[in-house]
């Protein structure tokens, strides 16, 4: 059982708790995009295992009928062991996504990982047709000639600033660099992709930037949050009529995924005192 101090960033550690969290979101009008906790795994099995737990996901998904998608890490399901791993999984899972009309994103992991995942998506998202979406970094300098290449394809991108430790020769280290970036590749996606752009972000200059796009290009865009920050504003703009979704993590590997949380930003350590203390 998860700790109530963890609860705010994990919904669960079963299916059923993450579907029942779901349920709770879309009654405030946000969806919900799963993912279940597991990544870097060197041996096939526990790969397996859990690209199967993810079929068994998006069919309770599809029978359920909640609003949710799901997202998968790459090292998750088999990249680590090898490429050809990774995509068969992958394509398993995308596969009976598409049969139960669950939408499925690919998670971007650190730089080493990136033209894998992006052959991955591209093959998919064409045979799909639309049906699959990947992540794309801000602080990576290779992301403008990415977006070139995915621009034209179907499916879904999105934006995030980017929280891997690159390398300075292949990434933006300066926080004003990365938003200059992202406000760069916000606007050139909102010009030039036809199926919709995904704000991945908590900053809301970010996102009150992505309304004025949206009112200047007519672009339809959606606002990606993480469970357990800024929830109030994920509320709010579901009120207003943004489309929102939260990125729910769920599964018995919570502990490590919700240290990661806890310690980013001082509001999440300064909650997760107050849960110890019982203040």
């Amino acid at each position: 059982m998860i700790p109530p101090i963890a609860s705010r960033f994990v919904a669960g550690e079963s299916p059923a708790e993450a579907l029942e969290h779901v349920e709770d979101l879309n009654d405030r009008d946000v969806n919900a995009i799963l993912n279940l906790l597991g990544e870097h795994y060197e041996q096939r099995p526990p790969a397996d295992d859990d690209a199967k737990a993810y079929r068994d996901l998006v069919a309770d998904i599809g029978h359920s009928g909640v609003d949710a998608c799901i997202s998968v890490k790459p090292s998750q399901i088999g990249l680590d062991v090898g490429d050809e791993v990774f995509a068969e999984n992958l394509e398993g899972i995308v596969e009976v996504a598409d049969e139960h009309g669950v939408f499925t994103w690919i998670d971007m992991e650190d730089h080493e990982t990136t033209d894998a995942t992006l052959d991955a998506f591209e093959d998919l998202t064409t045979e799909y047709g639309g049906g699959v979406g990947v992540c794309i970094q801000a602080n990576l300098k290779r992301t403008e000639d990415d977006l070139e290449r995915l621009a034209d394809l179907p499916g879904k991108v999105r934006l995030v600033k980017g929280a891997y430790d690159e390398p300075k020769d292949i990434a933006y280290k300066q926080k004003e660099r990365v938003n200059e970036a992202y406000r760069d590749y916000l606007e050139y996606m909102f010009r030039e992709f036809e199926d919709g752009v995904a704000v991945g972000s908590h900053d809301p200059e970010m996102i009150s930037y992505a309304e004025e796009l949206h009112d200047e290009y007519g672009t339809d865009y959606e606002v990606q949050m993480l469970m357990g920050v800024r929830d109030d504003a994920q509320y709010n703009l579901a009120a207003e009529g943004v489309e929102v979704w939260q990125y729910v993590p769920y599964g018995g590997k919570w502990f490590s995924y919700f240290y990661r949380r806890a310690m980013e930003r001082k509001e999440n350590m300064l909650f997760a005192l107050r849960a110890v203390l019982g203040r």
